[in-house]
């Protein structure tokens, strides 16, 4: 073991007794690489967030350029900088129109608090609902809305007034009632193997939100700029909510979170009281600098049809290799069903054995995750399938 893999254990803080312990020296595009000069298929794009590849030159050019005329100056929301400035307005000009206005802060799991606070203090209702199996972040708030009880019985109490509903059951949206402050939801499921709404559900949710005055969050952290075959899920369902949550690919590999909604919603944060949510390096201008050349990369370089022309190329390249019972798709984002957790726990190992990195998801351990890097290219994908093809013939 190296040095640095020693520190590593000794000086750095874990999350689990057995991490992958890959030591990374460099990476770019879809690939990143070991001292020792194995390169590795990056399957997992930091959970979606190098949606542009690594050591993209626009943002690395952007990140040099914002960093000579400053960096940290105040708090979020004092002083006006053009970085967040220009990408608040990039983002929007995407979005429909009642999504107008960005809060920028540092990440996903604060995006959640920051939807959840704003939900009881636009509509002064308390309780909160959201759906099992999914994902939302590990921090208090964002633990409560988690769908997954495992994860939550370490840290209990949690928020109280939270009720979890079945996704894509349209039975359980009567639970949604006039003491609802908000529904959070991610409209595509992705730590539960990537599930799709079903035709009409996610309107059907929108109709009852807006008739009993609940505010609708979309959770669109993972699925958001360009993963999901489009922008943002929101415009690949036809259906807007009144809180917009992003991060993960939002910064371009920089650390950001944001939360979109109306002006009227996010005025509630500054007043009764004041400072309703307050962040020091949210908005860091050298984030929102990476973050808008991501952007502007993902529209100029026709990455959201690249998305859909790969997902599509693994799918068909997949289907029918042995082992595989289904792939479920959104994008460039594919759950790719083996039935087993034990053949699933044993083709990740001959996946990193062989250069690949991927995972399987927080609620489904018998799937796969294909989510690399949107620019990944045709020749790419065809080298990477032949692997997994090699690897699944070897269970």
């Amino acid at each position: 073991m190296s040095i640095l893999r020693k520190q590593f254990l000794q000086y750095v803080g874990q999350t689990s007794p057995s991490p992958l312990m890959i030591e990374v020296s460099k990476a770019s595009g879809v690939f990143f690489y070991t001292p020792e000069g194995k390169r590795y298929f990056d399957l997992i794009s930091g959970v979606s967030v190098s949606n542009v590849g690594h050591s993209n030159r626009c943002v690395i050019d952007a990140v040099k350029s914002q960093v000579d005329d400053y960096m940290h100056v105040m708090v979020y929301g004092e002083m006006v900088q053009k970085p967040q400035v220009e990408y608040a307005k990039a983002i929007v000009s995407e979005l429909p129109a009642s999504l107008e206005s960005v809060y920028f802060i540092n990440s996903g799991s604060e995006a959640v608090e920051v939807a959840l606070k704003l939900s009881k203090r636009y509509t002064n209702r308390t309780e909160l609902v959201s759906f099992k199996n999914a994902y939302h972040g590990s921090t208090q708030g964002s633990l409560s809305v988690l769908g997954g009880d495992e994860q939550k019985s370490g840290f209990r109490p949690l928020l109280p007034d939270v009720r979890q509903l079945r996704y894509n059951n349209i039975d359980d949206l009567k639970y949604i009632t006039d003491r609802t402050a908000g529904v959070i939801v991610e409209p595509i499921q992705g730590e539960a193997g990537v599930v799709l709404p079903d035709s009409g559900y996610l309107q059907s949710l929108r109709d009852r939100c807006t008739s009993v005055g609940a505010l609708l969050i979309f959770d669109e952290i993972q699925s958001g700029f360009g993963r999901c075959g489009s922008l943002f899920a929101t415009l690949r369902e036809g259906v807007t909510p009144d809180v917009l949550c992003l991060a993960k690919a939002l910064g371009g590999g920089m650390p950001l979170g944001a939360v979109v909604s109306s002006n009227e919603i996010l005025h509630s944060f500054t007043n009764n009281p004041v400072l309703g949510h307050i962040t020091t390096f949210g908005g860091h201008p050298v984030c929102c600098a990476a973050g808008n050349a991501a952007f502007k990369y993902i529209k100029d370089n026709n990455l959201v049809e690249n998305a859909n022309i790969m997902g599509a190329l693994f799918e068909r390249l997949l289907t029918g290799k042995r082992h595989i019972v289904e792939i479920r798709r959104a994008g460039l984002l594919l759950g790719v069903e083996l039935g087993s957790s034990e053949k699933l726990f044993k083709l990740m190992e001959l996946f990193v054995a062989r250069g690949i990195l991927s995972d399987w998801f927080l609620f489904c351990d018998t799937a796969f995750r294909i989510s690399p890097p949107l620019t990944i290219s045709e020749s790419e994908v065809i080298e990477c399938v032949e692997i997994i093809d090699d690897c699944l013939s070897s269970l």
